[in-house]
């Protein structure tokens, strides 16, 4: 995937673009031609190694250089920083984490619970001041996610998350009725009437590979070695092995003190990960700029990011550009956590995709879809995750955000950076902290239960549609999840 890319005037099945939207952004716009960094071709000491170019690596690196700029660290990446899900995400910074508040009071504590929320609430604002320190212009504006309650069943569970929220006392959840909807937003329900919403202003819309490849940029002007094209083979403690793929087949050794791994869904492709992570895939859409009239109609202001209350989860956004930017969950999960480009491409969860859009707001119906993408994102076993370290042996992990990690891989790099100079902090106390989840079944287990969630959560919106009553089998499902 070096230099260059096509832009997509078509989204035809025949086109084999991969980059999605907002690399294909990048160089278009000739902000950058994505051509990969050289590759590390000899073995070399380092104080720090991360494995992975994305967002979890880059902001580790970013907070140890700030914390201590004498750091010697490098970042191995097998493609170029961004290729993964930290370039072709949702651009959601948000205050989601996978696990709900709720089920982290079950198992840590009502004030464990709330000092998760306050982390992530102000880990958003983190993000926007570091974009903002440091010129990197990733279109971050915070104006808030607005999910619609679409049905009955949606509106049981809008009330059921803000009654929640208030019961802990941070998240500042707003409950709209129709009236107020209809007001703001030219958007269906799916029984005649206007839907209501939850509107969370703790969220933010980020084009997320100008946030991926300018946070590559900063950390290598703070003196961090970002190496692209060089694939890690195995490591262990104080040692991570690696083959070069810029042509030259060189193979070696990096000797450091403190190596984390930062693969999230493609960590299912190494022994070392295999079961620890199962790489589920979520794809996208983007459509055509779109005048300011029909902007105006829908109602949907620049930053403000929406979803809806639907199981198998859709996002989007209003780019800066003026598209719509909505995705979704649907793929199926493939044998052995197989990972293919082919994969990224699944006609009938496109369809999906433009459908929904298309039934969420009319005004849209026309609109040519530009761009169709995906990629694998990490899940843990008990949907949990994780900024882990281990002083004995100086090996860490951070992932498995099950598609919140825009926000999350900010609090994770901060964290691992206390993790890794032993220091005590809040961010160390907190209860993701060290978490260790249990492994994923071996197949046919894993392949049989994984593709059951999908259609379980697809079954649970057709039940929910036609009965108007909340689905008994997506409670089921929701408890295995972490909520």
């Amino acid at each position: 995937m070096a230099g260059a890319r096509p832009t997509v005037t078509d989204a035809s099945p025949d086109s084999s673009h991969r980059a999605g939207y907002w690399l294909d952004d990048l160089v278009v716009r000739g902000l950058d031609d994505l051509r990969p960094r050289a590759a590390l071709t000899s073995s070399a000491r380092f104080d720090v190694c991360l494995i992975g170019g994305g967002l979890t690596a880059l902001w580790t690196a970013y907070a140890l250089m700030r914390a201590d700029p004498t750091l010697r660290i490098a970042v191995l990446e097998r493609e170029f920083s961004g290729f993964g899900a930290s370039g072709r995400n949702g651009g959601w910074c948000s205050a989601l984490f996978p696990q709900s508040a709720a089920s982290i009071e079950r198992e840590h504590g009502y004030e464990q619970a709330v000092a998760m929320r306050r982390a992530m609430l102000d880990t958003v604002d983190e993000v926007g001041r570091v974009t903002a320190r440091e010129g990197i212009d990733c279109d971050f504006v915070k104006g808030g996610s607005v999910t619609f309650a679409r049905s009955d069943s949606q509106r049981e569970l809008a009330v059921a998350e803000v009654d929640d929220a208030r019961r802990f006392g941070v998240d500042a959840l707003e409950y709209w009725d129709e009236s107020t909807v209809g007001a703001r937003f030219a958007a269906t329900g799916l029984d005649g009437r206007a839907p209501d919403a939850v509107f969370d202003p703790s969220c933010a819309r980020v084009h997320p590979a100008k946030l991926v490849r300018g946070l590559a940029r900063v950390v290598e002007e703070l003196g961090v070695s970002v190496f692209e094209q060089t694939e890690v083979v195995d490591w262990s403690a104080g040692r991570v092995r690696f083959r070069s793929l810029d042509g030259s087949d060189s193979e070696g050794m990096v000797s450091a003190r403190h190596v984390i791994v930062a693969t999230e869904g493609y960590g299912a492709s190494l022994p070392r990960v295999r079961r620890r992570i199962l790489p589920l895939y979520s794809l996208m859409i983007a459509t055509e700029p779109l005048p300011d009239d029909v902007w105006d109609e829908i109602g949907l202001a620049h930053g403000t990011t929406f979803s809806d209350f639907r199981h198998l989860l859709v996002y989007g956004q209003r780019t800066a550009d003026n598209r719509f930017a909505f995705g979704g969950r649907g793929a199926s999960y493939h044998w052995g956590s197989a990972l293919d480009p082919a994969f990224e491409q699944v006609e009938a969860v496109f369809g999906r995709l433009r459908a929904a859009l298309s039934e969420l707001f009319p005004a849209i119906s026309g609109a040519r879809i530009t761009h169709r993408w995906g990629g694998p994102l990490g899940v843990a076993r008990d949907w949990n995750a994780t900024a882990s370290y281990n002083p004995k042996t100086g090996v860490g992990f951070a992932g498995a955000y099950v598609g919140d990690g825009l926000s999350t891989t900010n609090l994770a790099g901060r964290t691992m950076a206390d993790l890794v100079r032993g220091v005590q902090s809040s961010l160390t106390d907190l209860p993701w902290v060290n978490h260790r989840s249990p492994l994923w079944e071996p197949e046919p287990l894993r392949y049989l239960g994984a593709n059951l969630g999908v259609l379980g959560m697809r079954f649970s919106d057709a039940e929910e549609r036609l009965t108007g009553r909340t689905s008994l089998l997506a409670r089921a499902v929701g408890g295995l999840t972490g909520h």
